[in-house]
């Protein structure tokens, strides 16, 4: 498996694809949803299998010079807990650190809490719930 940033038109639609399948799909939100206007100039990373299939994603962008915030991290449901999550999110730091970030932040799924405090990521408050069902908390990290 390989962490590799998304280079082709058919890469992207592997990478939008797992986006959507794992993040908006079982709330039955339409295709295009998984997408929003801050894509376009945001650094994409994707781990890839030997076939070039995507198993997981994530997407970098900036808030401020100094502040990065990662969102739409997903990994195959069938690929989850093999440590694949925590290879692409040091991926994304150590990206964020190469173009100056001295702090990340994200908002974080009730669900993941877990896997982002074991990374280092502390709670700072209550964050928005998606789709009347899905609980956030904001996190952040000194990089």
């Amino acid at each position: 498996m390989n962490i590799i940033e998304p280079e082709s038109a058919e890469d992207f639609r592997k990478y939008y694809t797992l986006r959507w399948k794992i993040l908006r799909a079982p709330w039955k939100q339409p295709p295009g949803s998984e997408r929003d206007p801050l894509d376009d100039n945001s650094t994409h990373l994707m781990i890839v299998n030997r076939q070039r299939a995507a198993i997981g994603v994530g997407r970098l962008h900036f808030n401020g010079i100094r502040e990065a915030q990662i969102r739409y991290m997903a990994i195959v449901t069938g690929k989850q807990r093999q440590g694949l999550g925590s290879r692409l999110l040091l991926a994304l730091e150590q990206r964020a650190r190469e173009l100056g970030a001295a702090r990340m932040v994200l908002d974080a799924r009730e669900t993941a809490l877990r896997f982002y405090h074991k990374h280092g990521y502390r709670t700072v408050e209550p964050g928005h719930t998606l789709f009347n069902s899905v609980t956030h908390v904001k996190m952040e990290k000194d990089l």
